[in-house]
């Protein structure tokens, strides 16, 4: 379907007063789940957040990796271990976590952007000492007995401080960093940090004007499965209480929720397998996914 030259130019009017909001403002996008399986929607998100850049917005990207991991681990024979869920990184896996995220998968992102026409820089939470980490453990119900007891998930951390001296030297200077959420604790052990929580951590940071957090579903849900179109943090917490928020979502609307108390303005919950979702939100009346605000 081809566009009329005088389509192209009202849709770029209609674009105008949401450039002009975001105009010099920091955006951080969290990029993962299925989208990042495909090159040519990875190859279309790297084109959105140059289009981005290009439009005086600062765009900062943070991926995740999770599918990856597992696979390289199954292909080099090591065994993942879960607890309620969650994967227990022992020091063989994190050495394996650290190559795939910051190697293989944040320097194909970075070419994707390059490729683009942008000038991307791949980084992880240890450069410059970005994100130091703490060590997690995580409260899980066992099913047999039905008591809840702590579990080490091993080198599995989340940010205990940002230092936003790298970022600030690098945004508003055409550069383009994508940060791979590997951090390293007060005493120099690597950790693997969840992709959401870092962003959220690093959103804050930053103050960003938006977080956007990219997932394979459409947003928030209620009851009868539609999308809630905007949700401020006492809302989200009655779902939380309620049960209409569960499963996966919680921690991320969790994070929504410290980002938005850190100073973030917005955030939302979209889905990153609809095309050119980052644009439709940030530059259309129509806007994607679920915004939270406080």
């Amino acid at each position: 379907m081809s566009v009329s030259a005088h389509d192209q130019a009202r849709i770029l009017v209609e674009a105008l007063p949401h450039m002009q909001r975001y105009d010099e403002e920091i955006v951080v996008v969290k990029y993962g789940g299925h989208a990042m399986g495909h090159e040519d929607m990875a190859r279309s998100f790297a084109r959105d957040i140059v289009l981005l850049e290009q439009t005086a917005i600062n765009p900062v990207v943070v991926h995740g990796g999770g599918p990856q991991i597992g696979e390289m681990l199954k292909r080099l024979g090591i065994e993942s271990k879960f607890a309620g869920g969650l994967r227990i990184t022992d020091a063989a896996t994190v050495e394996i976590v650290e190559m795939v995220l910051a190697g293989s998968i944040n320097k194909q992102i970075v070419g994707f952007i390059n490729a683009a026409g942008g000038k991307a820089v791949g980084l992880t939470g240890k450069d410059g000492n970005m994100v130091t980490a703490r060590k997690v453990a995580r409260a899980v119900v066992d099913p047999g007995s039905n008591i809840e007891k702590l579990v080490d998930l091993g080198f599995v951390g989340e940010p205990d401080r940002v230092d936003t001296m790298v970022l600030t030297q690098i945004l508003g200077r055409e550069l383009i960093p994508v940060l791979a959420p590997v951090a390293t604790s007060a005493d120099g052990a690597t950790y693997n940090v969840n992709a959401d929580t870092f962003a959220g951590a690093i959103a804050g940071a930053l103050k960003a004007k938006r977080l956007l957090l990219l997932t394979d579903v459409a947003g928030v849900l209620d009851k009868s499965k539609k999308l809630i179109k905007e949700l401020s943090i006492d809302d989200a917490r009655k779902l939380v209480a309620d049960g209409t928020i569960s499963g996966g979502m919680i921690p991320k609307v969790e994070t929504c929720i410290y980002a938005l108390e850190q100073g973030v303005e917005g955030v939302v919950i979209l889905d990153g397998q609809v095309p050119h979702a980052v644009l439709i939100e940030l530059l259309t009346d129509e806007g994607a996914g679920t915004l939270m605000h406080k």
